[in-house]
């Protein structure tokens, strides 16, 4: 089972390896250190939690407007709920989606149940992929959801 229950030195270990890591050649000595415990513990917190499925991943995050990627859109298609894993493991192997959801249909008139984000350096790249999914998925109903502006993007922080 899961650990739910953290200490508070265990929740204030999680507050900062969620922020940025310590830009050092000991990063996790200094949050022991930070926090008043010794390296050891924070490793043993962070691999338990990997081992029981808590932190799926960890790992830099790169911020995709700043690499050159400043072209995305969130394509939503219509897929037949048989086959939606498929194709959503299809989908989720290119390397140029970062995201992809199956969501229920809500509205008679909303009819797409499987969204993907794709991001490019610029349209003709995310619309390659598109048209490449398209052609070895056969899906053809989708529409592609193009941002104006990015109004808040954050990472969820738990402790």
């Amino acid at each position: 089972m899961a650990k739910t229950e953290f200490t508070e030195v265990e929740k204030k270990i999680l507050h900062i390896v969620q922020a940025n890591l310590p830009d050092s050649a000991t990063p996790y000595a200094d949050i022991a250190e930070e926090v008043g415990t010794d390296e050891e513990t924070v490793l043993n917190l962070l691999q338990l939690m990997k081992d029981e499925g808590t932190i799926r991943r960890f790992g830099a995050s790169l911020k995709h407007q700043k690499a050159g990627f400043n072209h995305n859109a969130m394509v939503a298609w219509i897929v037949d709920e048989n086959i939606i894993d498929e194709m959503g493991k299809i989908a989720a192997k290119h390397q140029l989606i970062s995201h992809c959801y199956h969501r229920p249909t809500t509205h008679p008139e909303w009819k797409y149940n499987l969204f993907t984000m794709i991001h490019g350096r610029h349209e003709d790249e995310y619309m390659e992929v598109i048209e490449e999914l398209r052609r070895s998925t056969e899906l053809d109903e989708f529409a592609v959801l193009t941002s104006l502006k990015e109004l808040k993007k954050t990472s969820m922080t738990y402790f």
